[in-house]
């Protein structure tokens, strides 16, 4: 029998309603162990150049890409699945239309609060502060807006009610308690991410990680893929 090991993986935030879910089966059906790890893409970056162990990164495509050119991944990249922005609002709070460019900024002026990850930190954040700029709200939402990863805070915000509306990938906003969907981020305004994995060259449980990997692409894991508002591929 197959010697169990323990496999580390990092992602940002907005695979991590997958995992929550996929974890408990993978480790059932393969007997061993994931150790699941979440930052943001900066704070990924950071320990990918700091040499730490790790295994599987989950990532934008385009970076893992990067990364197979930079010899830190091994192999190919394996993508995954696409997730776009979506306005999340405090749950029991009217729902706004967010459907138009219009009808967005209508929402955004309106919030007491607007939470969004920190623009040198994530795609989203980047993303989210440029359509902020292009809606021409900085000068009106000066004080209103939070700069904050979600997992550490950012969803936490939105659901108290401290921040009356939020920006992040739409498994994120799905997926707390408190949150009430109120749309995608409207046509152009929209950043679609496609997300992908690759195994580090350096890891130590390399052809585990590899099949870890395919897991995540099997028929029943894409259910859950979409299931938690990723969008196929």
């Amino acid at each position: 029998m197959p010697t169990a090991v323990t496999i580390t993986s990092i992602a940002g935030g907005a695979p991590k309603p997958v995992f929550d879910r996929l974890r408990p089966v993978y480790e059932r059906q393969s007997g061993n162990t994931l150790n699941a790890l979440y930052d943001s893409m900066s704070g990924i970056a950071g320990r990918v150049a700091a040499h730490e162990a790790l295994d599987v990164l989950l990532m934008p495509v385009a970076t893992i890409e990067n990364y197979i050119k930079q010899g830190v991944v091994q192999g190919a990249c394996t993508p995954l699945a696409n997730i776009g922005l979506a306005v999340g609002v405090t749950a029991g709070h009217p729902v706004p239309d967010v459907s138009t460019p219009e009808a967005l900024r209508a929402a955004l002026k309106a919030a007491r609060g607007v939470v969004h990850a920190p623009p040198t930190a994530t795609p989203s954040g980047a993303q989210s502060d440029k359509v902020i700029k292009t809606l021409r709200l900085a000068e009106a939402l000066a004080g209103r807006v939070t700069h904050k990863v979600g997992l550490a805070g950012g969803l936490a915000m939105i659901a108290s009610g401290e921040a009356t509306l939020g920006i992040f990938p739409k498994s994120e906003i799905v997926s707390v308690p408190g949150i009430a969907l109120a749309g995608p981020l409207p046509g152009a305004l929209q950043l679609t991410i496609s997300y992908g994995a690759g195994v580090t060259a350096a890891s130590k449980v390399a052809g585990q990680a590899a099949e870890f990997v395919r897991f995540l692409i099997e028929s029943d894991s894409r259910k859950v893929w979409t299931a938690c508002g990723f969008d196929p591929l």
